[in-house]
């Protein structure tokens, strides 16, 4: 068995910023680019979507008109060699709504929700990458032993480009930065 009989031969090479741009939305859903190669992200569960979509229907009407909140697009991290997240919910300027791609700049807050297979990219990998990014904000859900969602909240520390702890929520988050926003995520 040949590797093209597995994974077609673009998964093997890296891919520039350009070639990716030339791809439909139906070519590049779920995947993301680390250093010009392609990584494939499982299906999300149905828990998991509704967790990111409650969480970003509650940050989109806390944002106010400055702000979008939205599921499941790219970002810009780098373009060479292009380096493409696909956050489960991000804040963004709202001006930028049709720009593409999405850049660092156009982004207030990325939350990542851990899921089996990505703990060590949303704890260690993208934390880093977002932070050198400039992104200010950056959220990881996670769930606990009960299944209740525990939300861990980290603040940009600009001038080192790493990011403080801020605060911990479990289950219910409520919360003045980077907007005032209140959200029960514990009745999932």
């Amino acid at each position: 068995m040949t590797v093209e009989m597995v994974a077609p031969a673009w998964m093997h090479t890296q891919i520039t910023a350009e070639q990716y741009d030339s791809w439909s939305e139906e070519q590049s859903a779920g995947i993301e680019i680390v250093d010009g190669m392609v990584v494939v992200s499982p299906s999300a569960s149905k828990r998991h979507n509704r967790l990111a979509r409650i969480l970003a229907n509650a940050l989109d009407a806390a944002a106010g008109p400055e702000w979008n909140a939205d599921t499941d697009f790219d970002i810009r991290l780098q373009d060479v060699p292009l380096t493409n997240r696909r956050p489960d919910v991000t804040v963004y300027r709202a001006e930028t709504i049709d720009d593409a791609p999405t850049r660092p700049e156009h982004v207030l807050l990325v939350v990542e929700i851990v899921s089996p297979g990505s703990e060590t990219t949303d704890r260690i990998v993208k934390v880093d990458q977002y932070a050198k990014a400039g992104i200010p904000f950056y959220w990881r859900i996670e769930r606990a032993a009960t299944g209740i969602p525990i939300v861990y909240t980290y603040v940009l520390d600009p001038a080192n480009r790493v990011y403080r702890d801020g605060e911990i929520f479990t289950g219910a988050v409520k919360t003045a930065a980077p907007f005032s926003v209140a959200v029960d995520l514990g009745t999932l």
